[in-house]
């Protein structure tokens, strides 16, 4: 099946070609997170490059225009059981985090620091998405509405599975990629719920790991920030957007 396929070459991509991007940095571009200095270095953004621009010939392709309909007549003739395990699934690989964090296996940075680049990554993501949604105006499969391109749903999953891979890449690789199975099932979920074609999803998952190493990069400057306020309590409450659903999360610093 075509859309199998298409699960393997993106779980491919993202496991071994962030590997081995990771694997082949120089000293100079690692990450010193005892000095809070994020040098991520062109290769890092090799990845959600392709996929961004995947996405976006998608929209004018012929060819990936083809790949998308076949795929919606594929899905449409098995006609599978929609479900809404995607809606929670996205935020499974950032949960993760915590958990590992809770059963004892130490990330890179401490509760408040992770949390505040994580929410940073959630910012970034939405301030890209939501614009773009309304921008490109593309029709979701299903007709509901002009808000498909591109998956809010799989940006908030990959940016989450790139927030675990950062926090765990040094302690332990086979943690650290946890949770890229969670962010491609959403992925392929949002297009067999009819909700977004392949290329939507595609550059969702770019979007999204572009996000989270963004939030990295940016992370030095605003604890730096953070650490010059005068009063020893701190809080933040940043916004959490889908199409159709808001949120917030809260930073406490005490």
């Amino acid at each position: 099946m075509k859309l199998l396929t298409l699960s393997a070459l993106i779980c491919s991509n993202i496991i071994f070609g962030q590997v081995t991007a990771d694997s082949s940095a120089t000293v100079q571009q690692k990450v010193k997170y005892k000095d809070h200095v994020y040098k991520p270095g062109y290769k890092k953004l090799i990845v959600p490059t392709v996929f961004v621009a995947f996405g976006v010939t998608s929209l004018t392709s012929d060819a990936l225009k083809n790949l998308n309909n076949s795929t919606k007549y594929e899905i449409g003739e098995h006609q599978p059981k929609h479900i809404t395990l995607d809606n929670y699934t996205q935020y499974i690989p950032a949960a993760m985090v915590y958990g590992y964090n809770l059963a004892g296996v130490k990330g890179k940075h401490n509760l408040k620091e992770r949390t505040i680049i994580y929410g940073t990554s959630q910012l970034i993501s939405a301030a890209i998405v939501l614009p773009l949604k309304h921008l490109v105006k593309e029709e979701r499969p299903d007709g509901s509405n002009h808000l498909s391109f591109p998956s809010g749903h799989t940006a908030t999953a990959f940016s989450s599975a790139q927030f675990l891979f950062q926090e765990y890449q040094d302690e332990n690789i086979w943690l650290a990629i946890s949770g890229y199975p969670v962010a491609v099932f959403t992925g392929i979920y949002r297009t067999l719920n009819d909700k977004h074609w392949v290329g939507d999803v595609v550059a969702g998952a770019g979007f999204g790991i572009l996000s989270t190493e963004l939030a990295y990069w940016l992370f030095p400057f605003i604890n730096k920030h953070l650490n010059k306020k005068k009063s020893k309590n701190f809080t933040m409450i940043y916004p959490v957007f889908q199409s159709k659903s808001a949120g917030a999360g809260l930073v406490l610093n005490f």
